[in-house]
């Protein structure tokens, strides 16, 4: 690809970051930039405003900042030189002006405003940018997650959010879609014809999507104990896969539209809980204590230094979805902290062959397909074959696999540069329309109706794999790792 390619449709850009010297900002947003930088897809001017509420420290903040960019010194020295420190303490008209001068400088550039801030801090921002006459006809405004902490309040969100800015403008983020793996979904289903014929519910069993985390709640007790996990990554992150798992082919992916209506097609389509599926469906846990590697880790209440929460740092669901290509045909999600390993992936589960011929197998004739989206990348086709030698037809399964990392020397971008680079080309396809979100909201909201009464809170110990009844189908075994 030649460097004309990379920089299509990139024009001058100035990236104003709200949380500018947060957590994510300076471990994800920024350097995300930087290796576009160093792989000269921004041979644009730009210039990068982290905005910091609490600090007003700029030594402190680049010091931090240089701990997660690697490369030579001069190319390093380079870039810091588009990065801009302000310290905004407040959200008025008054505080904005030295923001305003800075950004009024070059009036011809496109304006990204990057809200890397808790989602209770949108209305606020986005009414004084727009107090403030910062808001271009080429601005964008990039949201991070959580939306909302309900239906309701999601909505109460983007209304304020919409007199700014319309929905063209509107990025909503999840890094997940902006994985290698991820997005290699597309190219597995849509440009395979052996995939494609088989998937749907006359040839797959069973399809799980696993986001499992080895680390508890760290130093977000405070934000995740208002959260749990079914908000924290069922409401996006997981959600979001099965979207994609499940739509039907786009009519086009050079049309951003295309891809969201069949996500959304996929949304509508699922099945909401009732009180019955709530108590058969749903398995909800939180995390003991434990021992991992002959380290003892405390439970989530001392965790959180709190010892009445009924907040689930686990949660397991069946989810169905009522169309004509997964009639009948089980998806399981399931997410948590503290489990034995830290791994996501999505498992297809083929089902068996009708007629088996060989009596004296001791596997079934069935193929397995898993899309392991962290730590590593990789497809992996699980097949029978024979093991070698007389003796009969002996078979055990064996796997065929595409590891990123072996096939692909070249370093795997991280999910963040996609995504950032796709705001600055106005690409939204990665991104959640607002029908989108409400529908997610509205088919979560048939979860919390009912799931606190009838899914009581099971404790499981720190290092395992979640709670001990977390099958939700006798016939059904997770795949774990």
């Amino acid at each position: 690809m030649t460097a004309n390619q990379l920089t299509a449709d990139i024009t001058s850009f100035n990236l104003v970051i709200f949380g500018g010297d947060g957590d994510l900002a300076r471990r994800k947003i920024i350097p995300a930039l930087y290796y576009r930088y160093t792989d000269k897809q921004l041979q644009v001017d730009f210039s990068l405003f982290c905005i910091s509420r609490s600090s007003s420290d700029e030594k402190v903040f680049k010091k931090q900042l240089l701990e997660f960019i690697d490369g030579p010194d001069e190319i390093v020295n380079e870039f810091m030189k588009h990065v801009i420190f302000i310290h905004i303490p407040q959200n008025d008209v008054t505080t904005y002006e030295g923001l305003k001068k800075l950004l009024d400088k070059e009036a011809n550039f496109q304006r990204i405003f990057y809200l890397s801030v808790p989602s209770s801090a949108f209305p606020e921002i986005c009414d004084t940018l727009l107090a403030s006459d910062l808001i271009k006809e080429t601005s964008k405004v990039v949201l991070e997650k959580p939306l909302g902490h309900d239906l309701k309040s999601s909505i109460e969100i983007n209304n304020v959010i919409s007199k700014a800015f319309k929905e063209s403008q509107i990025f909503r983020i999840d890094h997940y879609l902006g994985k290698e793996t991820v997005q290699n979904l597309m190219v597995l289903r849509f440009a395979n014809h052996l995939f494609e014929r088989a998937w749907n519910a006359e040839n797959i069993e069973n399809i799980q999507i696993t986001v499992a985390e080895s680390i508890g709640v760290e130093k977000r007790g405070a934000f995740y104990d208002k959260t749990g996990a079914l908000l924290d990554m069922v409401q996006n992150h997981l959600l979001q896969l099965l979207c994609l798992i499940a739509m039907e082919p786009p009519f086009s992916l050079l049309d951003p539209d295309a891809v969201r209506n069949e996500k959304l097609k996929v949304l509508k389509s699922l099945r909401p809980f009732t009180k019955e599926m709530a108590r058969n469906e749903i398995v909800r846990g939180q995390y003991n204590r434990g021992t991992v590697d002959g380290k003892k880790l405390h439970s989530y209440l001392e965790d959180i230094d709190a010892y009445e929460s009924d907040t689930e740092t686990f949660v397991a669901l069946k989810v169905h979805i009522d169309n004509w290509r997964w009639k009948n045909t089980p998806i399981y999600l399931r997410t948590g902290k503290r489990m034995k390993k830290r791994y996501s992936d999505i498992v297809i589960n083929f089902k068996e062959l009708p007629h088996n011929i060989f009596p004296d197998s001791k596997y079934p004739l069935r193929n397995k397909l898993i899309i392991r989206l962290q730590p590593e990348e990789r497809i992996e086709l699980v097949q029978l074959s024979k093991i070698p030698g007389p003796g009969g037809y002996r078979f055990k399964p064996i796997s065929l696999k595409l590891d990123f990392i072996d096939s692909f020397k070249d370093r795997m971008p991280d999910a963040y540069e996609r995504l950032i680079i796709d705001v600055i080309r106005g690409n939204q396809t990665l991104f959640m329309r607002h029908d989108e979100l409400v529908a997610a909201w509205e088919w979560i909201e048939s979860i919390n109706k009912h799931w606190k009464k009838e899914a009581p809170l099971d404790l499981y110990e720190s290092g395992s794999w979640g709670p001990g009844d977390a099958i939700l189908d006798k016939n059904t075994q997770w795949q774990t790792h």
